[in-house]
């Protein structure tokens, strides 16, 4: 793949962009995690008005509802921790080379770069996971994994904000956006892999299989 020569930052030797470390995203739903998804989606149809009633009642339908959110927000409150790491080892990338050490970018910066404009093969990865609105889902996910210091539970947080979860997960990442600004770091300049965690362990398996292939012979 090509990739336009970077705009805002000095070319490093040899290369087209910047390679940052891979975005690793690990399994973040429970055994039950889809189930209860499909169980709120259909509780939430029945409360609208759009499914009967069946045998349940308005209170046992809006605790399945809950119980569903706070589903939602763990799996972001996962997925966070991943961003969030990955932002961190970019910030150390970043620090490490002689040319950037001094362009003031921050973890705000490469936020920026994931959430809204993700190099191309990002978007299409994405396209195939079918993740369509995956700008609404890292933001919140960064926004909520601010918040929590550990994935939060029915017992941890009030209804109210679970059932509004994603407003006030739009706030917290704008909130955390303003706190880590930096320079604005483009896909023109610079490009990272995707992996789930699965997929990058199958990788780095090869890669060993092939360094044991190639390594010294006995003479």
């Amino acid at each position: 793949m090509t990739h336009p020569e970077p705009s805002s930052f000095p070319r490093p030797a040899g290369t087209r962009y910047w390679e940052l470390p891979p975005l690793i995203l690990h399994p973040f739903s429970d055994n039950r995690g889809p189930e209860l998804l499909v169980e709120c989606s259909r509780a939430q149809m029945m409360l609208a008005g759009f499914l009967p009633l069946e045998s349940s009642s308005k209170e046992q339908l809006e605790e399945i509802v809950l119980r569903g959110r706070v589903c939602e927000v763990r799996m972001l409150y996962y997925v966070g921790l991943d961003i969030d790491r990955w932002l961190e080892q970019c910030v150390e990338v970043a620090a490490r080379e002689p040319a950037l050490k001094d362009a003031r970018l921050s973890r705000g910066s490469f936020a920026g770069l994931l959430v809204n404009e993700p190099p191309p093969h990002i978007h299409d990865k994405l396209n195939t996971w079918g993740v369509a609105d995956y700008k609404a889902l890292f933001a919140r996910a960064l926004g909520l994994n601010a918040i929590f210091e550990t994935a939060p539970d029915l017992e941890t947080v009030r209804s109210g904000f679970l059932m509004d979860y994603h407003r006030y997960a739009d706030g917290f990442f704008r909130a955390w956006n303003e706190a880590n600004a930096g320079v604005e770091a483009t896909a023109d300049a610079f490009s990272f892999d995707l992996y789930a965690s699965g997929e990058y362990s199958r990788i780095l398996e090869r890669q060993w299989e092939m360094d044991a292939e190639s390594g010294p012979q006995a003479s």
